[in-house]
Formats: C-alpha cells, structure tokens, sequence
C-alpha cells in the first residue's frame, strides 16, 4: 500500500523537475564581433527540459544560422539538487551594423534581448591576410533561367584543422553545387595558400536586381602548436536579371551558343532495302542545363520505319561557362526502294550576346534506297535458235538484206523427228501413270534450303536469338520470294497477326523501347502461315491439272 503511494509522488516529483523552471537567460561570447566571425549563442535555463526547445527561426532573417546543440547537467550539492538545460549554437553577421538578438520564450518563461554590434574588418587585419574568400560570377548578368557559374575560392594561409564553407543564397534563384570540391595551392603575393574551389550553378526564376549573398568560413588553424579560430566572408554580388523577351516564341532557351550537329552510320547516301541507318545528333548549348534542352523528334516517312534510343544528358563546367548537351540517336530501316528527303530539324534559341532570335539547323538530307541485289529475280536465259533455222547475211550485208534459208530435210530427218515426238508422248503417258499411285513411288524430296531455313528458325527461337530469328526469316523469305523484301512479302500473305508480331520483333533490334517477343509464338504462328500457303497453292495447281 505504502509502495502505491509513494510511485505517484515520485512521478509527480519528477515531471515537476521536468517543466518547472523560474529563469531563461541569453549570452553571446563575443560583443562586438567582426562581419564574417562566427560567434557562439547560448540559451539556458535553470531547470531540466524536455521535449521543447526555443523558436529560433526570426535570427535566420540577419545572421547566418548554424545548427542547434542541446545539453543538459545535474549537480546535487549539500543534498540540494540542481539542473540546467542548455541551447547552443553559432551565428555570422554578413555585414556590419547594431542588430538586436530577439528574446526566446520556453514553458512561459522569456529571456531578455541582446544588442549585438557587428565592426567591418580592416584592409590590414591579421585574420584576413590568414584566411580570405573570393567569389565570381560567369556572366556578370543574367536571364531569367540562364545558367550562370558562381566560382567560390577560400584562402587558407596556416594549416587548417577543421572547418565549415556555408552555400551561397539568392532570394528567387536556385543555386546547385557543381561536383566536388577541389584542393590546390597557390602563391599569392608572395604568400603560399590552400585554395579550396567551389562551383555553383545559379539560374534566376524572375526578372530584376538581386544580392548573391557569398558564402562564409569558420574553423580552426595550427599555429605554434595552438589552436585558433578562424573566420571569412566575401564581399556579397549584386546581378542584374533581364526578362524574357516579349516578341520571343517558343522553347526559352537562352544561350551564349548553340549547336546542331549529326552523324550517320553508315555515312553513304546510298543504302539497302531492310539495312539499319543509325542517325545520331547532338544539340550542345553554353549557359544551359541539361534539364532545358529541348527533345530532339523526327517526322515519320513513308517507306522508312524509325526507332528512337534513349537520349543522353551531359553537363560540365568549363572555362567559366556552363556546357550542357544532349544526344538523340535513331535507328532508320529503310522498307522500300526510293528516294527519300529526311526534313530539316531546327531548335530555335535566343542568343543572349546579340539579344535576338537564332535556329541552331540540320539541313534536309536525301538518301537513295536500292533493293537488295541477292533479291532480285536470276534472268532467264533465251531459248537456243534451232539449227534447221540459219540466219545468213554476207559480207556486204550494209547493202543486202539478210536472207533466211530454209533447209530442206530429208526422209530420215523425218524419221528422226517422229521417233521423237513419240519418245516424248511415252515419256508424258508414263509420269501421268505414276503420278496416279503415288504409294509405290518414293515421294519427291522437299527443296533442301527453305527446310534447312525453317530449322535454323526454329533453332534461333528456342534460343531466344531476336537477331539471328530476323536473319533466318530474312533468308527464308529471300528464298520463297526472291524479288519481293519482307514488307511486301507479308502484306501478300494478308495476315494481320503476323505482321504485328514482326513489328515487334524489329523494334526489340532498332528501338531503346524494351519491347516483349515470344519468339516461339512467334515461330509457330509463321509456321501455320506457310502450312496454309502451302495447302492453297497445292490446292490452286490440282485445279490447274
């Protein structure tokens, strides 16, 4: 009973020690403090708190604001128990000036402000010969959504121990780090530094006159085995931003320089019915992004089907400028023999060193498709002139006619040429007879190259080969219809079905578009096709007979 009791007591104790507290105060360590020194700012309160903490947010409004710390300590002296609850954490002032630190407020309890005074640094102080920041910005003046490369350099005279290089700020802009840093030396009047360089990427949303505020450096240096604080904070930038243009159409693309450039694989103007063309073109512009550069499209022709890869996006910084580019490539398979004109490809662009409209332009480019020469049809050969038959024509033939003469035949050329007649009509009467009882005679053997063909088809789809199944259909269809390509071939059969499931299978080879194939439906389909093809020529000629 007594234990029930005293818990209570105990838990009311202790949340008592928890939120009651009579005093919250404010200090800083140091008053007055140079632009760009890091000072320390201390809340505490005579009590331990939890779960609560004071609303710094008005201080980010006039000082650079590091992170928050939280501690707390317990001592019990002469059986007198005390806590305090602590909040710490470091300020920058970017120029000079009085600025009052706004009083804090926990659990109802408020802490008093503070008057804080900021000096401006002199051209010959100590620390800033130690330790200095220099920034730049690339071009000096902007368009809205141009890119523009903010360099930020920190001179570090003394050997560094540790440190923290805050970012740089721009009310309406968007400010993005380029890569890492870099680590160099250099000599500067006669001086040896660690130069740390950090490029920025900063592209304004909206027109006017905006401050960069520069970044700043707190951190500590070795000097005769002590350790030191160090602090640093450049000179703020002031940039122009221009609006876009009124009379400027399309795409906003403002730029210094751009470029349209392509190449071809192969590079001939000439090509094959059913040879993939790779078209690979590459749009590079300067005071870009990469996300801003405009997709690159083709116009769909007739006769030629295309299949777009995926594009790549790059971005460097190089010589102060910001290089962004963007590379589309196409594969092209030409379906039928032609001429073709591929249409001029623009991107229109406004360029920022003239203030006017530019086109970066491909020029229209004609390509001559030919058939496949293993497809054309082997000319028949003429019939030979009967010897009985004798074109004659003399010497002077510029002269005479040519005179034809008649042989006359004797009684055993007769004899000869009947003995033949007969032979040939025997020979017609006998494959007629066998040709009724085609179980007594061994049945004709099947064209050896389509067979072979079909196995090797087979062959590639159970192996899941997308290019060699293509190849082998190619060839057979090269066999069956020496003339005809594919396309043609296909639209004859008249099977819809088909025709959409090779589709697929060229666009799986010459598009970046995954794309599903079951090449052994694929096969068995294609061989239901050509069993019915067959059934209905086998069919046609019966009639025929």
């Amino acid at each position: 009973m007594v234990i029930r009791l005293l818990i209570p007591l105990f838990l009311l104790i202790n949340s008592y020690s928890i939120w009651a507290f009579d005093t919250l105060s404010a200090s800083v360590d140091k008053n007055p403090v140079l632009v760009g020194e890091y000072l320390t700012l201390t809340i505490e309160a005579n009590g331990k708190v939890s779960g609560t903490q004071p609303d710094t947010s008005a201080l980010a409004q006039q000082f650079v604001v590091g992170p928050m710390s939280v501690g707390s300590r317990t001592s019990i002296i002469n059986g007198s128990m005390t806590s305090q609850t602590t909040w710490q954490m470091q300020l920058l002032a970017r120029s000079e000036g009085t600025f009052t630190i706004p009083s804090f407020t926990v659990n109802g309890n408020t802490s008093q402000p503070i008057t804080l005074t900021v000096v401006a640094r002199g051209k010959d102080d100590t620390d800033q010969k130690d330790i200095f920041i220099e920034t730049a910005l690339t071009p000096e003046s902007l368009y809205v959504q141009q890119a523009g490369l903010y360099k930020v350099k920190l001179y570090i005279g003394k050997d560094l121990l540790d440190g923290q290089l805050t970012s740089p700020a721009m009310n309406e802009g968007q400010i993005t780090q380029l890569g890492k840093q870099t680590e160099e030396y250099e000599v500067v009047d006669g001086r040896r530094y660690m130069v740390i360089t950090r490029e920025y990427l900063i592209q304004p949303q909206k027109s006017g006159n905006f401050t960069i505020e520069a970044p700043a450096f707190n951190g500590q240096v070795r000097e005769n085995y002590r350790r030191m604080a160090v602090s640093a904070i450049a000179e703020p930038l002031t940039v122009d931003v221009k609006a876009v243009p009124n009379d400027y159409t399309g795409d906003w693309l403002p730029s210094e320089l751009v470029d349209l450039s392509e190449e071809w694989q192969p590079s001939d103007n000439e090509v094959t019915v059913g040879t993939p063309i790779t078209r690979t073109m590459t749009l590079t512009a300067v005071g870009v992004t990469k996300e801003q550069l405009p997709d690159i499209t083709m116009e769909a022709i007739s006769g030629i089907r295309s299949y777009p890869d995926e594009s790549d996006r790059k971005q460097l910084a190089r010589d102060g400028r910001v290089i962004s580019q963007l590379i589309s490539s196409f594969a092209l398979v030409p379906q039928t023999p032609g001429t073709y004109t591929l249409p001029e490809i623009s991107v229109p662009w406004f360029n920022t060193v003239i203030k006017r409209l530019e086109y970066a332009t491909l020029p229209a480019r004609t390509i001559t498709v030919i058939a496949d020469v293993n497809q054309i049809a082997t000319p028949t050969v003429p019939a030979e002139v009967p010897s009985s038959v004798i074109a004659q024509t003399p010497n002077n033939s510029a002269s005479t006619p040519a005179t034809v003469v008649v042989e006359q035949k004797a009684w055993y050329d007769w004899l000869i040429l009947v003995s033949g007649y007969l032979l040939w009509i025997i020979t017609v009467v006998i494959w007629f007879v066998r040709r009724q009882k085609p179980e007594n005679v061994a049945a004709e053997p099947k064209k050896e190259v389509p067979e072979v063909t079909l196995k090797n088809l087979k062959k590639a789809a159970q192996l899941g080969d997308n290019t060699q199944f293509y190849a082998e259909l190619r060839l057979y269809v090269k066999h069956q219809a020496p003339t005809l390509n594919l396309d043609t071939w296909l639209s004859q059969l008249g099977v819809a079905e088909l025709s959409s499931e090779i589709a697929k299978l060229q666009a799986s080879l010459y598009s970046s578009h995954e794309q599903s194939v079951d090449l052994n439906a694929l096969y068995q389909l294609f061989e239901q096709t050509i069993k019915k093809k067959t059934m209905k020529d086998d069919k046609h000629l019966t009639q025929l007979y």
